[in-house]
């Protein structure tokens, strides 16, 4: 009877209630109108959302990464405006010019390590090895947190502050940054919308925002998308192209038009625009020089592979930079920057190496259509005492070592000195000194080209005249490419130069130079990730290592543990109390071990405690009796959709794991658990399948 007048008395509240509402309701003014702009407002949503919410998302995605993208270049150039201005304001003064020039970068890059390292620890290097890590299913949330956003920024535009000195890019940091921006508009979209019911939309959205970092860095969408498929995904459905396309485009397109509302262009034209010739590019016999060109770029892009990843390593062994690493990195960041920087200072060393020039000079100089060999057998002009922009040549000039001096000890010193900087520990992306530094190998070969045939080739009775800056254009696609094991740098090339008349030679170039890579060292990602020892699956190099040849059986974890249907309590508590495992497989008894289903950990500990608290709360005298509380009775079991046969191959379990980004998989024989087979286990059984051990 008290709980009958108790209920009544709340639905008679519950009544008074709405009865307020509906009153307040009618005394508001315009009722009609009011509930016609509501339907209105309605009506509105349901027909955006009919397109799907997904467009919206990658919209503002690109829109918001191209307005930090032109802030941040527009920031860096200020900054780097005053430096000059510093620098040529301090007239003869050899030590205080030396002072300007060194301690400049030396209090960026120490603000950038020490700025975004005091945020989070993770804001250091690009960001894409731990992104390939985490679209491979490894979960690094700390990687995609928004407080590594600000960190990332602010640390990345103090580092591009530090001008050709250090001489670091802004791509792979702005593909995290897209990442970052993706997985937090994620958020916003679940907590509107709800949850994906394709769980693996968020990783097709974060390679999208791949895409988007490398559009609006270069105004390139087309191989922005084929860029961050390449680098980012083992496996990728061509049907979300268009969210790539469609988000890159929408980021490249507001990139260059923000730079038209600023004045800098006229009109949406290509970043580093070129004057090669249309109508004959380039001879057939050239061909063979191309060809060349890339041996030569997949040679040294493999000695720079190789030596990247081994100092990568070093300083973490080595005791004294070890200390620094772990304790004051921007003490590290510092030294390093000092180094650098006197290397680079104009009046000593710097004065052979064109270091005047900002990395985007570097590239523009070096695309050059001249041919600097002639134009310098015709140079009597000393050194301007400030850059001059129509004649960016010059600063490549130096009679006492000539021209083709200046590009060999640029190549020389560059190639120690990129190596070097990828070890400092702040923000910063490594790919456009790759593709400055390929840029350079090909104008050298241009002008040995151009000087070993100073009149042309000739074929059929007609002579052409050799482009070096063709050369140049091949070997930043070929360089840089064969670095990342990517061809979309091809591509990526005719868009940034609007120059697409070499497409055939470029290719070649691209293909010979990522031959070489990938017969004989692991990309720059890669090898990144092996250092980092982060959980990353690693690829199966060739198919002629015998991988078909081994099966689950010979490399399966055969110690796991099992719970059966009908555990009690006190069996679930003991397993759960003397293993870590995240999930565990369901069989129907101990004794047949046949498979059913697979309990979470998670699920296992709400069960424990809904069954303790059941325990401790006395039973009413009347209350119908509970459960006996076994695990299948009040546990929720997953069905197990994929399994393991202890024949399937290395070769096939590899690629089940890369396509569908599986952690834990079983093995089954008869419908028996036999074992199971991890990540842990497929890396073991790949490194002991590439080096193999000898028997003593």
């Amino acid at each position: 009877m008290a709980r009958a007048g108790s209920w009544r008395e709340h639905h008679a509240t519950q009544e008074e209630a709405e009865r307020i509402l509906v009153l307040e309701e009618s005394l508001r003014p315009w009722p009609r109108t009011r509930r016609t702009i509501r339907g209105c407002l309605e009506c509105v949503k349901r027909q955006l959302f009919r397109v799907g919410d997904d467009w919206y998302f990658l919209f503002f995605l690109g829109v918001i990464m191209a307005l930090i993208s032109f802030a941040m270049d527009f920031t860096v150039s200020r900054l780097s405006n005053a430096h000059k201005w510093l620098y040529q304001e301090l007239g003869d003064h050899f030590l205080l010019k030396y002072l300007s020039w060194t301690m400049y970068p030396i209090a960026l890059s120490a603000f950038s390590t020490g700025f975004s390292q005091s945020i989070t620890p993770h804001s250091g290097g690009s960001g894409i090895p731990e992104l390939k890590t985490i679209l491979t299913g490894v979960m690094l949330e700390e990687y995609l947190a928004i407080k590594n956003f600000g960190a990332k920024v602010v640390g990345l535009t103090c580092t591009l502050a530090c001008g050709s000195t250090i001489f670091l890019g802004k791509v792979g940091p702005f593909v995290h940054l897209s990442s970052m921006i993706a997985a937090y508009l994620g958020k916003i979209r679940t907590s509107v919308v709800g949850e994906y019911e394709n769980k693996s939309k968020q990783t097709e959205m974060l390679v999208a925002a791949a895409a988007v970092g490398v559009a609006t860095v270069f105004g390139a969408p087309i191989s922005g998308v084929l860029f961050s498929i390449e680098v980012m995904s083992s496996h990728f459905a061509v049907r979300d192209y268009w969210r790539g396309f469609f988000s890159a485009t929408c980021g490249a397109f507001m990139f260059r038009l923000l730079a038209v509302f600023n004045s800098e262009q006229e009109t949406i034209t290509a970043l580093f625009k070129t004057n090669f010739k249309i109508d004959f590019p380039f001879d057939l016999p050239e061909t063979f020089f191309f060809v060349v060109l890339g041996g030569i770029c997949g040679i040294l892009s493999c000695a720079y592979l190789f030596c990247q990843r081994w100092l990568l390593g070093y300083v973490r062994r080595n005791t004294v930079t070890a200390k620094l690493l772990a304790t004051d990195k921007p003490i590290y960041s510092s030294l390093v920057a000092l180094l650098l920087a006197s290397i680079t200072f104009p009046p000593s060393l710097g004065h052979f190496m064109a270091s005047r020039l900002s990395m985007k000079e570097h590239l523009t100089s070096l695309f050059d259509n001249q041919t600097w060999g002639l134009l310098s057998q015709n140079a009597s002009l000393a050194r301007p005492p400030q850059v001059d922009p129509e004649n960016l040549w010059i600063e490549w000039w130096e009679p006492s070592i000539t021209i083709y001096g200046s590009l060999v000890l640029f190549l020389v010193m560059k190639f120690w000195m990129l190596i070097l900087a990828t070890t400092m520990p702040m923000p910063a992306g490594y790919f456009m000194p790759l593709f400055v530094y390929g840029a350079a190998i090909g104008r050298l070969v241009g002008e040995v080209v151009a000087f070993l045939f100073p009149h042309g080739i000739q074929s059929d009775g007609v002579v052409n005249t050799i482009t070096p800056g063709g050369y140049a254009l091949a070997g930043a696609a070929a360089f840089s490419g064969s670095v990342t094991h990517t061809l979309s740098t091809a591509l990526l090339a005719f868009e940034v130069t609007g120059q697409i008349a070499h497409i055939l030679p470029v290719i070649l170039a691209v293909l010979v130079a990522n031959a070489i890579a990938q017969k004989f060292q692991p990309s720059f990602y890669d090898g990144t990730i092996i250092v980092k020892k982060l959980p990353y699956l690693p690829r199966i190099r060739s198919r002629h290592i015998g991988s078909y040849s081994v099966t689950t059986r010979q490399f399966m974890n055969t110690h796991f543990t099992v719970l059966a249907k009908g555990a009690s309590f006190e069996e679930v508590l003991s397993v759960v109390t003397s293993t870590d495992e995240l999930e565990y497989p369901i069989v129907e008894s101990t004794e047949s071990l046949m498979l059913v289903g697979m309990v979470q950990r998670t699920e296992l500990v709400r069960y424990l405690q809904t069954h303790d608290e059941a325990k401790q709360t006395p039973q009413e005298p009347g209350e119908k009796p509970r459960s006996s509380g076994t695990l299948g009775d009040d546990c929720t079991i997953e069905p197990i959709t994929l399994q393991l046969s202890p024949w399937t191959s290395l070769h096939q379990a590899h690629n089940l794991f890369e396509l569908l980004n599986l952690q834990h998989v079983f093995v089954t024989s008869l419908g028996r658990v036999v074992g199971a087979v991890s990540r842990n286990e497929m890396k073991k059984a790949i490194e002991d399948l590439a080096n193999p051990k000898t028997l003593k």
